[in-house]
Parts: structure tokens; sequence; C-alpha cells
């Protein structure tokens, strides 16, 4: 895995060559450290031979996304003056899980092998480079099938699209891949330049939000540039295995008729709606038209844990950025590139919501939970409230520390909504016009932990505290 991660340095340092920016140096010397270690660890390692159990997956996921972001962040830690070694670190796992939180200003005047590698991260990191390495090494065999599924989002990815777990990561990265280059020609048609197009294509489809430049896309000003970010922000938020079900089936109908892409859809419609009238009746535009095209953006952004800006939302009234934080909660697929606890799972808690309130008047009723015309099963359903249980005393937890560090109440829990949902820009000191690089070394590796926790969806992570992990 570190070998292979060595070899995307390439593709920062190939615009680094082309342009002869001052950190070519900063990434050879990364490639090679990057390299060199891998080769030792595999070396070390190589006699130790037995099949992946369905715990080592857990273990190398988790290690994967710990220690891939530290080799990440060694051309940021040479190439960018002053930064601290948890600053890079911070902005590499920021990239590598897709948040968009950064803690960098002066985007401007970066070297722009520095802004790819952080937007290219966001590609990698979008889909998974795990799903990556089993697409790409069948070596690992039996384990692959452990690695997809501690690796990939949701409550029902047990289901295979294909025979071989392999062969759906590709169709997965294909997929992937063709609306990527989709994108890179939509925003270079749009009046990016060809490298903008490039690092916005890969934090577009990623979900991640890093951009090139401190205002974001307030730096274009451009209606057109925008309505390409929604378009392919929207169709990022929807599973690519419906995409890849769609493609196999030839037909577009899959993706109507599934209700999680219905609910994702409608939200986002209806929030568009009331918060472009409240914004008009509040008078923070002057007119109708201008308050749906910022709300069109902005609301897109945050429901699909994008976190780009066009404008200072957090100096709307207080609703109207909130209301965008929660919709980044829940709003996308599983499936999809983005955070947060998935659509899915909020559809088959309102439903268990609502049996429940039928119990109520009639205690006898057999009411099972059903979604798209199928009985939920009870072992989904006690995963499902178990994760809604550890995702609550999560975001209790790590606000508490935050608070208790220092931070105000409005700046401690947007930060750790932002970081758990992999959302980026929060409220207060790390809302849209600032960003994280005011926080304190503690409070950075707190909201550190919080992306890596939230972009393995908390249980993938957490189970390697248990006892029960680690017995025979």
């Amino acid at each position: 895995m570190v070998v292979l991660f060595s070899a995307l340095m390439l593709v920062p340092l190939a615009f680094a060559l082309a342009e002869d920016d001052p950190a070519k140096r900063a990434f050879i010397t990364a490639i090679l450290i990057t390299l060199g270690a891998g080769v030792l660890m595999s070396l070390a390692t190589r006699s130790f031979r037995r099949e992946l159990q369905p715990r080592d997956g857990f273990v190398l996921v988790s290690l994967t996304w710990l220690f891939l972001p530290a080799f990440g962040a060694l051309p940021l830690w040479l190439a960018v003056p002053g930064i601290s070694a948890t600053d890079a670190y911070f902005e590499a796992m920021s990239g590598f899980t897709a948040t968009g939180a950064t803690v960098l200003s002066g985007l401007d005047a970066l070297p722009l092998s520095v802004n790819v590698w952080r937007c290219f991260l966001m590609l990698v990191g979008g889909l998974g480079i795990i799903v990556l390495a089993v697409a790409i090494l069948p070596m690992l065999g039996v384990g692959g099938a452990q690695l997809f599924r501690a690796e990939t989002a949701g409550p029902l990815k047990d289901q295979k699209l294909t025979p071989r777990m392999a062969d759906t990561a590709r169709g997965l990265w294909t997929v992937y891949f063709v609306f990527s280059l989709a994108c890179f020609f939509a925003y270079r048609w749009a009046g990016m330049s060809w490298p903008d197009a490039f690092m916005h294509m890969c934090t577009t489809m990623g979900l991640g939000g890093f951009s090139s430049h401190d205002a974001s896309f307030g730096y274009w000003n451009s209606p057109l540039i925008e309505g390409v970010s929604v378009v392919f922000m929207m169709l990022a938020g929807v599973s690519f295995a419906l995409y890849f079900a769609a493609w196999r089936q030839r037909s577009l109908k899959v993706l109507w008729q599934n209700i999680e892409v219905r609910a994702f859809y409608g939200v986002v419609i209806a929030s568009v709606a009331l918060i472009s009238m409240y914004l008009t009746v509040n008078g923070v535009f002057p007119s109708f038209e201008e308050s749906f095209r910022h709300t069109v953006f902005h609301v897109v952004s945050l429901a699909t844990t994008t976190g780009y800006a066009a404008h200072d939302y957090a100096q709307w009234p207080v609703f109207a950025p909130l209301w965008m934080i929660l919709l980044g909660c829940f709003a996308t697929c599983a499936g999809s590139t983005g955070g947060g606890i998935k659509m899915v799972r909020m559809l088959l808690l309102l439903k268990q919501s609502q049996r429940e309130l039928v119990r109520i008047v009639h205690p006898n009723v057999v009411n099972p939970v059903v979604l798209a015309g199928n009985a939920v099963s009870p072992h989904v359903m006690q995963s499902v409230i178990a994760f809604m249980m550890i995702y609550g005393a999560t975001l209790t937890g790590l606000t508490m520390v935050l608070l208790f560090s220092g931070l105000d109440v409005v700046t401690a829990f947007t930060a750790v909504v932002a970081s758990v949902n992999n959302i980026g820009p929060g409220l207060g000191e790390v809302g849209p016009a600032v960003n994280f690089g005011g926080l304190s070394d503690f409070q950075t590796w707190v909201c550190t932990f919080a992306m890596l926790l939230g972009r393995l969806e908390l249980l993938s992570l957490l189970v390697l505290f248990t006892p029960q992990f680690w017995r025979n």
C-alpha cells in the first residue's frame, strides 16, 4: 500500500516539473522516503504468509488510513513554509478523507504542485484507496472481501454487484473515472484553466471541497462554473454502485426506482426552495434570482459534504447555515463519496420510529420495517440503531473535549459535526470565511481523529478498541 501510494506522488511531481516550481525537490524527497519505507516494510515481513482473516481487514484499513496521510503530509511539510507537522498531517488527513477542512491560507500563492497534491488526495480518498487496492492488487485474494466491507460506507454494504470483489471494485472505479473525466472537461468548458479544472474535478468527484484559491468558487463568481459544480456534486452524491448497475442493465430506471436516491433529491430540492424564500424574505439578497443562485450552490455543496463556498454563508440568518450543515449529516447516499450517516440510515430510522408509534396503539401488530418493498432484517436495524447511538455519543463527547480546550460552543460543535461528517467548514472560528488554522495543536488533533472516525464510519475504527476484537 505504501509503495503504491508513493507512485501517486508522481502526479503532482509532473506538475512541478512542468511548471519548474520550487516544490519539485520536496516531492522527489517525499517519493524516495515513502517508497523506501514501503520496500523496507515489505522486506521485513515477507517471511510471514497467511490468509487475511476478517479482523485483519479492519486492522489493515485502520492502519492504512492512519499512516498514508502521514506520508501524504511529507510534501506539504517540506514545501509549505512554516507549516507544523500537526498542521501538515491534518491537511493530508482532510484531503485523504475528502473532508475539505484546511489550515492553510494564501492558497493562490502556493506552488501549483502543492495544490494539485492536496486536491488529488481527495480524488483517491473519495471512493477509497482500499477499494482501489482490491481492484488492482488481486494478490489480496480472500482478504479482498473483508477489506471492501471495512472500507465501504453504508449499512447494506455486504451486497455484491459481481461474484468477485475485485471485479466489483474495478467496476466502481471505472464509473468513478468516467464521471471524473466528464467533470474535468465540463469545468474547462465553463471557463476554468486546465490546472484548475483538474484540481476542482478531483475535489468535486471526491466531494471534498479543497480549492486552489482562498476565495474558493468566489474567485470566478461565475454562475456557469457553479452550475457545472452543482451537477457533478449531485451526481457524486448518489451511490456509484447504482451507476454501475444502471450501466450493466443499460437502463436508468434502477436509479429513479431507488428510494434513497429519490429521498436525496427530494430533500435537496425542498431545502433549496425553503432557504431561497427564507433569504429573500429576510432581505439577504436584493432579488429572488440572486437568492436562488447562491442557495442552490451552497445547499448542494453542504448537503453533499463538499464544502465549497462562493459567499460567506455564515453571515446569513443563522437558520440557513445550520440547516445546510444538518443536511450534510445525512443527505448523501450510501456508496457515494459523501460523508455523514447516509440517507438510507435516516430512512430506516424514520420507518423504525413510525413502527414504534404504531406498536404503542397496536401492541400485537406484525409490522416489520420495509424498505423498497423488502422487509429489513432485525440484524440490519440493530446495526443502524447501534451506529446512531455511537454517532450521537461521538458528537457529544468530542464537542465536550473541544469545549474543555477553550473553544466557544458554536465553533466546538460545528467543528466536530463538520469533521465527523466530512463536511469541511463549520461556523464561528472555523467558518467558510476562515479556516481551522486558528485552532491549537490539541484541538487540531481532535478534529483529525474526528475526520478519521467519520471516514471509516465509526464502527470500523472503534471496533479495534474493544477487548473482544483481540481475543482468540
